[in-house]
């Protein structure tokens, strides 16, 4: 039934397929940026945990019975941690896209959204009528200030990433200006930044020295540097409120796995205490791979290369080597990139030595 448009991915070089990868290799492709999906201490700290309670599943929706205590007192430590009114735990980063998305851009309001967001965010605003979405150029702060001069609206929302999950870059510093100047609501999605940026390793409003206030929202995932599952979203009580009754994936989806949220919990835990140690061994390894490529400002690594087959080839002969790198094609990118990520799990010798291969081989 789709075997001419699987074909065409197959020649196109684009061909996607389930992986299991020997676990021997050395991992510089997963989003696991403080190394805690492999920490089997904490995985028991998070049994226990859950173990206090009767029940150990969420069972419903969270507005039905599926709200559990354990919601609860990780969306109460982390508003208290980031500075904001108040929080609800989602499914999934990308659930938690939809939600904000689809639910706040209401009649006469318009977004603004980067053009580099998440595939998310870009399918919930395709849910939206085409007249309330403006895509402003990727990090483009006066883009932006253009777009909002020339489109007025009764309420302006703007949506960016912390830090960009295939570029690695962080989002421009003028465009919070920009959104305050416009009196806009500000979706931040920390997915890649948050356990990353900042001395307590918060994430980009940290980073920034930016306190949140009633127009900032930060998003965020768990199963990226807090080495869990599942996503929440930080905002005023106003919104939060607002989200609970109009948005789609939280009315209707069972709450979060309580194991995910137990285990992200104590994983924050851990982050908190040894943030010091985490900053400098992130930093060791920017500096690392600054040596090869001086634009590196986040542990996203991303090297351009000629095709898709060439990314492909490229990821084989690291792998021949004993490393695991991403080779991201379309329509995750423009043009193909090896997506290298510099891993507290991974020895900075190790990591060095990716990079000294990907020279190597890319300079052929």
């Amino acid at each position: 039934m789709y075997v001419k448009e699987l074909e065409a991915l197959r020649r196109a070089g684009r061909l996607r397929k389930r992986r299991l990868y020997d676990p021997a290799l050395i991992d510089l492709a997963s989003n696991d940026y403080l190394g805690l999906a492999g920490k089997s201490k904490q995985l028991q700290k998070a049994l226990a945990y859950l173990q206090r309670f009767e029940r150990h599943a969420p069972m419903a929706s969270m507005l039905v019975n599926g709200y559990h205590e354990v919601h609860a007192r990780f969306e109460e430590k982390l508003c208290k941690l980031n500075g904001f009114e108040a929080g609800i735990a989602v499914g999934s980063g990308f659930l938690a896209n939809l939600s904000l998305i689809e639910a706040l851009v209401r009649k006469h309001d318009r977004l603004f959204i980067d053009a580099k967001y998440h595939a998310s965010g870009i399918l919930a605003s395709r849910l939206l009528p085409d007249d309330r979405v403006h895509v402003f150029r990727h990090n483009d702060a006066e883009d932006l200030r253009r777009l909002l001069r020339n489109y007025p609206a009764k309420r302006a929302i703007i949506a960016v990433e912390g830090i960009y999950s295939m570029e690695g870059d962080l989002c421009e510093r003028a465009i919070f200006d920009i959104a305050d100047e416009a009196g806009a609501l500000l979706i931040v999605d920390e997915a890649h930044s948050s356990g990353v940026l900042g001395k307590r390793l918060t994430g980009i409003f940290e980073h920034y020295g930016i306190a949140p206030h009633i127009h900032h929202i930060k998003m965020g995932t768990l199963g990226k540097a807090y080495g869990s599952y599942g996503a929440y979203i930080l905002a005023s009580r106003e919104i939060v409120a607002f989200l609970q009754n109009r948005a789609k994936p939280i009315i209707y989806s069972t709450a979060p796995s309580l194991a995910d949220i137990a285990l992200a919990t104590v994983n924050l835990r851990y982050i908190l205490k040894h943030a010091p140690k985490l900053r400098r061994k992130i930093d060791a390894r920017l500096a690392i791979a600054r040596q090869s490529f001086p634009d590196v400002v986040s542990p996203i690594v991303p090297v351009p290369v000629a095709s898709n087959e060439a990314a492909l080839a490229l990821q084989h002969a690291l792998m021949q080597e004993g490393f695991l790198v991403g080779a991201i094609r379309q329509p995750t990118v423009e043009r193909p990139i090896l997506r290298i990520i510099a891993r507290l799990g991974v020895k900075r010798r190790d990591f060095r030595r990716a990079l000294q291969i990907v020279i190597s081989e890319t300079v052929q």
